[in-house]
């Protein structure tokens, strides 16, 4: 299974990151990832990400600091279903987007619409 993480926050290096290639997303989205991130990274006190999975599936993955003794996995799966039902739209929205710039389902599908419109 391929992976490609879409943004990473950081609790302990207070740093957020968007992956290049996906900065063509609109910047109201973006700035609703980076708000994502980083507030869930600094609640569970860790490096909080979002990504995309091979066929467009998104995935979140929580790494803890080695510091940190008293991380919380279950509460930190909590956390993630909570974004997952509160923001179930724009995770949607998200997966759409993928599937049709960067998968080759969506390549087929952007294909037919061309000769559909005689392009």
């Amino acid at each position: 299974m391929e992976k490609q993480i879409l943004a990473v926050a950081s609790y302990e290096k207070q740093k957020y990151f968007i992956e290049p290639k996906f900065e063509a997303l609109p910047e109201e989205i973006q700035k609703e990832l980076k708000v994502i991130c980083v507030l869930t990274a600094q609640k569970l006190c860790c490096t909080f990400l979002i990504g995309f999975k091979k066929e467009g599936d998104i995935y979140f993955e929580t790494i803890k600091s080695k510091q940190c003794i008293d991380f919380d996995d279950i509460g930190a799966e909590l956390e993630i279903k909570k974004i997952q039902l509160e923001n179930k739209d724009l995770l949607k929205a998200l997966k759409v987007w993928y599937i049709v710039f960067f998968t080759e389902q969506g390549e087929k599908l952007k294909q037919e619409l061309l000769k559909k419109v005689n392009f």
